[in-house]
């Protein structure tokens, strides 16, 4: 063979090694063509609101493959429905390609409930919406602090913040409405217990203020009210006594312990007009 080739004019052998290696460029060329497929595409149909099963069949049938990339929460649509797709549809692309889909998810995510006690309502509200949480009912009640959030509430009871709960949950407050316009006499709560007390000042409106315990004091509801502020009367500087007032939202302090006192005779609680 080697003889064949060198007793061959140089001009020959030149021809062969051109022809050879252009048939070898040809030959890679095709087989390159052929594994990626080279110039034959597809349409992407468009899946975007399909349910995923739905979607993943459709695709498959067209001979593309899926693949599930993320998947998100959106209220508005339903579980498991395509939210996105990766080419969109109608998109050309090479056949066998692979579809990426984002969907939504089975259930919301987490999220922790934040602090709005004190916030204004404004403020707690754009929290929330940033949360991904959603404002329920307002109620009020009288507080010096108008306006501000008092209670935060899910599912008609008060709820700590960091409490895990699902995104979307429906949020309640409880909002101060300012001073009263009727003075009212100041209760007496020394000899109730701290429970009872509590009761008695939110029909009026009133507010507990501070709550001072004694050292022994391990329950809270059943300890007795030993002293209160502001108190029923005051002394005057001739010696004499008046009834003290107080305007519905205003807060009052209590001091407890584990002793029942023996309330002294309370005069009823009376309405002024201003």
């Amino acid at each position: 063979m080697f003889r064949f080739i060198t007793k061959q004019p140089f001009w020959v052998n030149l021809l062969a090694a051109i022809a050879l290696v252009v048939g070898l460029l040809f030959l890679v060329l095709w087989m390159l063509g052929f594994i990626t497929r080279h110039g034959q595409y597809e349409r992407v149909p468009s899946v975007i609101g399909k349910p995923s099963a739905e979607a993943i069949r459709l695709l498959e049938d067209k001979g593309f493959t899926v693949e599930i990339q993320d998947s998100i929460w959106l209220e508005s649509e339903p579980v498991g429905a395509v939210l996105k797709q990766l080419p969109a549809g109608e998109d050309m692309v090479k056949a066998k390609r692979t579809i990426y889909l984002t969907i939504n998810r089975s259930q919301p995510p987490m999220v922790d409930m934040p602090n709005l006690v004190g916030l204004s309502f404004r403020n707690a509200e754009l929290y929330i919406k940033q949360m991904g949480l959603r404002i329920g009912d307002t109620s009020r009640k009288p507080d010096i602090a108008k306006d501000a959030v008092l209670e935060q509430l899910y599912n008609g009871a008060p709820i700590r913040p960091g409490t895990k709960i699902y995104q979307g949950s429906v949020i309640s407050f409880v909002l101060g409405s300012g001073l009263g316009d009727a003075e009212l006499q100041v209760p007496q709560l020394v000899g109730m217990r701290f429970s009872e007390a509590q009761a008695f000042l939110s029909g009026m409106g009133i507010n507990i203020g501070a709550i001072l315990a004694d050292p022994d004091v391990k329950d809270t509801a059943n300890a007795f009210i030993y002293k209160q502020s502001p108190e029923l009367r005051s002394i005057l500087p001739d010696g004499s006594s008046e009834i003290n007032k107080m305007l519905p939202g205003q807060s009052m302090d209590v001091w407890i312990g584990t002793t029942p006192v023996t309330p002294p005779a309370a005069d009823s609680v009376t309405i002024v007009e201003q």
